[in-house]
């Protein structure tokens, strides 16, 4: 144990230590998971609470425990509809939302296999539709999808009503902005390979 002198001072300590979870996740969203005092408002909302093995209180207790296999491993980060109820019912301002998306994104980053092949698929086919034309696309996200992710032919008969009913566009709206999408999608990637 490092005496006085040395906890004043740093000498003695680790100065390469691994920033707890908690710290981590903080500096990343300027959410701070601490404050979160496990009062399950966020859970109760939750309505993927019966899906998940891990509610939204969990995970935040999860982090402050520095829980970090744990979390990365368990596929209940990757079920989030990111819906935001866990943040409006929030009484701290803990934003559970935005923590389980940078868990997420901590998640990809280092490599991990933990989220399920569907859902990742999902998750990338999204981005791909949001860069390219800087909204939704719902026949090109579904391609993109059934063609990364498995299970092509699947729910393959509920298309057509969907287009009886107007809710797939044959053909995508690009919004006017989509340079500046673009732009920010690349000045993120820009910034996660400088983090690595």
């Amino acid at each position: 144990m490092a005496s006085p002198e040395q906890q004043e001072t740093g000498h003695g300590l680790d100065q390469h230590a691994p920033a707890e979870l908690k710290d981590e996740v903080a500096a990343l969203t300027g959410a701070n998971p601490a404050r979160c005092y496990q009062c399950g408002k966020c859970s109760a909302g939750c309505p993927m609470a019966v899906e998940t093995s891990l509610r939204p209180h969990d995970i935040l207790r999860l982090i402050n425990m520095d829980q970090r296999e744990k979390l990365m491993e368990n596929d209940s980060i990757w079920l989030c509809l990111t819906c935001e109820t866990c943040a409006a019912r929030c009484p701290n301002s803990c934003d559970p939302a935005r923590v389980i998306d940078t868990l997420r994104e901590m998640s990809l980053a280092s490599g991990s296999t933990a989220a399920p092949k569907a859902i990742s698929a999902f998750h990338q086919a999204f981005l791909n539709q949001i860069k390219s034309g800087g909204r939704l696309f719902e026949v090109g996200l579904i391609a993109n999808y059934k063609f990364t992710g498995g299970a092509l032919l699947a729910d393959v008969m509920t298309a057509p009503g969907m287009f009886m009913r107007g809710k797939l566009a044959l053909k995508p709206r690009r919004i006017k902005g989509v340079k500046d999408v673009r732009r920010i999608f690349a000045a993120c990637e820009a910034a996660a390979k400088e983090q690595q």
